[in-house]
């Protein structure tokens, strides 16, 4: 079976988090106390891309209100109404300058069809991942978000997720927060279906926290 190119819905959730826990008894534990965590989909494109780098080492909460601030001020968010703003709007809208940049690149880029989001969806996890890092601002978290949620594939593990990494230490028996590295390794017993692993995490992370789901 090509995993790379399974696209996860409501039914492989299920078998994927029923597999993870006849596999792993500390996942077992997570499943009986949590029970299946939400797929969480976003529609693919180029206003998800931009809320994803707006997520980039803030809060999800801060960087929902500059998406907000961002559909009030041009309605649908869309590469021509991004760029019809100016580095004020921008930064009152709660894009740093760096940030700025890198969406307006991402949306020039999109305008002139030197980068072809559409395509990710038939690439394969690597090609997908290449492709995507290979945009200015596209780091390795970003570009592993857009492939778990977006393309919702089933084996991608989201380097670089402080939430995550906390999450294994809470949830996992480890006498600390792992490194990135080090949370990368211990995924890789959950193979083929470490996006679902993910999700795991990150829901008894919000859960623990008493922090809305959706």
């Amino acid at each position: 079976m090509e995993w790379a190119l399974i696209r996860l819905d409501q039914s492989s959730l299920a078998h994927a988090v029923a597999e993870l826990a006849a596999v792993d008894n500390r996942l077992e534990r997570m499943v009986a106390r949590n029970g299946i965590p939400p797929l969480w989909p976003r529609e693919p494109g180029f206003a998800t891309l931009v809320k994803i780098i707006l997520e980039q080492q803030v809060s999800l909460e801060s960087a929902a209100a500059a998406f907000a601030n961002l559909e009030v001020a041009i309605g649908v968010v869309h590469p021509e109404g991004f760029l019809s703003l100016d580095d004020a709007e921008l930064k009152t809208i709660g894009f740093s300058r760096q940030k700025a940049g890198y969406c307006r690149g991402l949306a020039a880029g999109i305008i002139d069809g030197s980068i072809d989001l559409e395509s990710l969806e038939e690439a394969s996890d690597r090609e997908a991942h290449d492709s995507l890092v290979a945009i200015r601002g596209i780091g390795r978290w970003t570009a592993d978000v857009y492939l778990l949620f977006v393309l919702r594939r089933a084996d991608v593990w989201p380097h670089g997720d402080r939430a995550l990494v906390v999450s294994m230490a809470e949830n996992l028996d480890l006498d600390e927060v792992p490194g990135y590295e080090e949370a990368g390794t211990v995924a890789s017993s959950w193979v083929p279906w470490r996006a679902v692993a993910a999700r795991m995490l990150w829901h008894a992370y919000l859960i623990d926290r008493g922090r809305g789901l959706d």
